[in-house]
């Protein structure tokens, strides 16, 4: 039990366990929860649905979750970061082939576990060592691939939709780059590049959830 609340100091702007050592890393996940907020505008304007208003109050947890984690930084309130990220993962891609791609429930399970079985292959064959080089940046692969595999699904399948998860992936792959370079940088940056990490979530979840309000409406044969 007492694992649980080990500190953890894994970000160049933290230099203490105290509760604020990461005030822009912490701040900056209001930009999240915005974006949570922004798409559930979007999805009520355009009436989109339930599961599109779900996926908004999704992200408003990922930006929750990840206040929680940079403010305490602790063992246990890590899981409050990754668990939101992880899930919504699964259900944006369940969404999008659904949705975007227009692909039957069968078809969407079966691509989603063939997706999750290939890159879970791909990321455990990493070398250790790129995973630390990357301070654990290579663990977001599932996203980022998912986004560009939604994608190419969706515009294969003649969904604007894809033209989004793809912009999404570009968007997310920039981010990998603040993600993994800020124990680089705190020599020359003390407060690190984590925080633009933040700010980029933040614009590709605001650009993901606007996709889902304009191309994730229900077709009418399964609404």
């Amino acid at each position: 039990m007492d694992k649980l609340f080990v500190p953890l100091d894994i970000y160049c702007e933290r230099i203490n366990p105290g509760l604020w050592s990461e005030p822009i890393n912490a701040v900056t996940n209001i930009l999240i929860v915005a974006a949570g907020f922004l798409g559930l505008w979007q999805v009520r304007v355009r009436k989109t649905g339930t599961f599109a208003e779900l996926l908004c109050w999704w992200v408003v947890g990922i930006g929750l979750g990840s206040l929680l984690f940079h403010t305490t930084a602790l063992e246990l309130t890590k899981w409050a970061d990754i668990v939101p990220i992880a899930t919504f993962t699964l259900a944006m891609m369940l969404f999008a082939l659904r949705r975007f791609a227009r692909l039957s429930w069968a078809r969407t399970l079966v691509y989603s576990a063939c997706y999750f079985v290939f890159i879970a292959i791909v990321t455990y064959l990493l070398p250790n060592s790129v995973h630390a080089a990357t301070n654990g940046t290579t663990f977001y692969l599932p996203a980022l691939g998912g986004y560009v595999f939604c994608g190419l699904v969706a515009l294969a399948n003649r969904g604007p939709g894809g033209w989004y998860a793809l912009a999404c992936s570009g968007i997310l792959l920039v981010g990998f780059f603040f993600r993994a370079i800020d124990q680089e940088v705190c020599a020359s940056f003390p407060i690190g590049t984590h925080f633009l990490w933040h700010v980029l979530i933040a614009a590709m979840l605001a650009l993901n959830l606007v996709g889902v309000a304009r191309h994730g409406a229900p077709s009418p044969k399964s609404a």
